[in-house]
């Protein structure tokens, strides 16, 4: 039988790839950044303990520090993204390395920075603002230092806490090496025999296959792909799990989930409460088990029956077809915000769509001030794709409007905002295709793509929530972690969530935490539920305000970091301090059930 081999890096198509060059034209040019920024090192840690001799003075380390940080940006920037594509290009990944390094040395040389302006004095550096213009925009700079001054250590400590990146990291390293260059999987196969290479970029296309046999062995060899490293994956899990509480403690921060919170000024109460709420609505996830079940006309409905096609004449959208849309659907932002868009996916190469060995999981959107926006991911011409295009394009927008309104110092926003701007683009780009494609076959994939979301965002990260706040708590009271316990947790976990309606393998349903990359990232997967949240509540606005909402939220993708997220959501029209965003998100799900139940019940699936 004919087996499907995923292609080579050097075997795709040059337009299905980003255009690198716009960052560095050739490896020489980046050696040639690299060496310059580790030459201005010295010259900036020459200003150490020299901070407080004036404006003057501050405006010029302020001037230079931006300069190199800047720079070294683009350098890491440039070795992350090559080794993302291609995992087992061992030129990439010496890359990134090395910009990892170049970077950790630069935040070292500085690290005496936010203990120096401390000791300056808040009330002195808001006058220096006045006497320097190149001071004039730190005020919320020196707002959020104020506020944070509790968790800022001596200039020695931080210098050990900055050198302690670049090992601090190698836990996540060491996960994406294993995960997306050294994990094999065995093939999965078709009813007919015929067989697909399992991989982190085939792997979405199979459990939404139409043959259930694909679907079936692709998801259990790619857990089984998993289990068969479970010990060496929990021991980097609780590395950085260990990381998170090093971080914390060394900041004087209650717990990793104070620390992650705090950051960003955001209350404790807020992750707990939308915890709570997605317990308090699996009932609706039951629901939607038993109406997909009959819809498929199956006897047991397994885990890898969750995203099984309802229909075999699923809708066929190219590249191409799905920037068309998007960009009508995003119309009612304004002509600039949909040219950039259209102009950056089709004619600049923002987007690296292609299916190859070694490219790693996922997809991400990226970049630094000096570059444009670059996402990844792995195209595979259908509506789930067109979804996950719209998404990440959310996140590229937010960071073009970012870095074209504010300075260096607040293009980056926080990421309890990040997952906004990008659910929000799927939200808009949806309802566009619900009123535009009304052939009943479209209008179900439409269901599928949305409940396919919400299963990410309103399940997966959620549960996987749930599971991080367990293992940091159990390490941070002594407890110990093996892979037995996280997959125990996590299995059980799941098991709520699926209830009496799926069946599921516990061994493998319990390996999910080691699935997802975002579990290093210190308490990030929440903000997924709360981003579809106030996505929708936005979309929403616009739907009934038009213009007016359409300001505000076109001003909150410009505010970057210049603002607190909170602040900056309350000012688009949300506040995340409610649980109302997140009940009426789940409301809105529900109403995607009861419609997917109505064709059910009508013969229509």
């Amino acid at each position: 039988m004919e087996k499907k081999n995923l292609p080579t890096r050097a075997e795709v198509p040059v337009q299905e790839t980003w255009n690198l060059e716009n960052v560095f034209p050739d490896i020489q040019a980046w050696e040639h950044a690299k060496d310059k920024v580790l030459e201005d090192i010295p010259g900036l840690a020459e200003y150490k303990g020299k901070l407080s001799q004036g404006p003057q003075t501050l405006g010029d380390f302020f001037e230079r520090y931006e300069k190199t940080m800047r720079l070294a940006l683009r350098v890491m920037i440039y070795g992350m993204l090559s080794s993302s594509v291609d995992s087992t290009d061992q030129q990439a990944l010496a890359l990134a390395g090395q910009g990892q390094s170049v970077f950790v040395r630069l935040n070292a040389a500085t690290s005496f920075i936010n203990p120096e302006l401390m000791a300056i004095g808040f009330g002195q550096l808001r006058t220096w603002m006045e006497q320097d213009q190149r001071l004039a925009h730190l005020g919320h700079l020196i707002d959020e230092l104020e506020r944070e001054q509790d968790h800022v250590r001596s200039g020695e400590v931080e210098q050990v806490l900055a050198l302690a990146g670049e090992p601090l990291g190698d836990y996540f390293r060491s996960y994406n090496a294993l995960t997306n260059a050294d994990l094999k999987f065995t093939d999965a196969v078709g009813e007919d025999g015929s067989t697909i290479e399992v991989g982190q970029s085939s792997i979405d296309s199979l459990i939404t296959h139409k043959d259930r046999k694909f679907r079936q062995t692709g998801y259990e060899n790619y857990a089984d792909g998993y289990l068969g490293f479970k010990n060496s994956l929990a021991a980097i899990q609780l590395g950085g799990i260990h990381r998170d509480i090093f971080n914390a403690r060394t900041r004087h921060y209650g717990s990793s989930l104070e620390a992650s919170l705090g950051a960003n000024n955001i209350p404790p109460e807020v992750f707990h409460a939308l915890i709570d709420t997605f317990k308090n609505n699996l009932p609706t996830w039951h629901k939607y088990w038993r109406v997909r079940k009959k819809a498929l006309g199956y006897d047991e409905f397994h885990v890898y029956d969750i995203k099984a096609p309802l229909s075999q004449d699923s809708p066929v959208v190219s590249f191409e077809q799905a920037i068309a849309w998007i960009c009508e659907g995003m119309a009612p932002l304004g002509e600039e915000y949909v040219e950039t868009l259209r102009k950056g996916a089709l004619e600049d190469r923002w987007v690296d769509r292609a299916l190859n060995r070694g490219k790693r999981q996922g997809a991400f959107s990226s970049g630094v001030y000096d570059t444009n926006p670059f996402i990844m991911m792995s195209y595979a011409d259908n509506v789930f794709s067109m979804s996950t295009l719209a998404h990440e394009l959310g996140h590229s927008m937010h960071s073009f409007y970012a870095r074209k309104n504010q300075p260096f110092v607040y293009s980056r926003y926080a990421l309890f905002v990040a997952e906004v701007a990008s659910n929000f683009n799927q939200a808009m780009v949806r309802d566009y295709m619900f009123a535009t494609q009304t052939d009943p076959a479209f209008q179900l994939a439409l269901i599928e793509e949305a409940m396919s979301n919400f299963h990410r965002y309103f399940f997966i990260m959620p549960t996987l929530a749930r599971w991080e706040l367990e293992m940091h708590e159990r390490a941070e009271a002594g407890k110990p972690l093996t892979t037995d316990v996280m997959s125990a947790v996590c299995a059980d976990f799941f098991a709520e969530g699926y209830g009496e309606d799926v069946i599921y393998d516990r061994d493998r349903i319990g390996i999910t935490w080691a699935q997802f990359q975002h579990m290093y990232m210190n308490f990030y997967v929440y903000q997924y539920a709360t981003g579809i949240s106030a996505a929708h509540a936005l979309v929403k606005g616009i739907q009934e305000s038009g213009q007016t909402e359409v300001d505000r939220y076109l001003s909150f993708l410009g505010a970057g970091g210049s603002v607190y997220p909170l602040e900056a959501l309350r000012s688009a029209g949300v506040d995340m301090t409610s649980s109302e965003p997140v009940d009426r998100a789940f409301e809105a799900m529900a109403g995607y059930v009861d419609r997917l139940e109505a064709l059910v019940e009508a013969g229509e699936v």
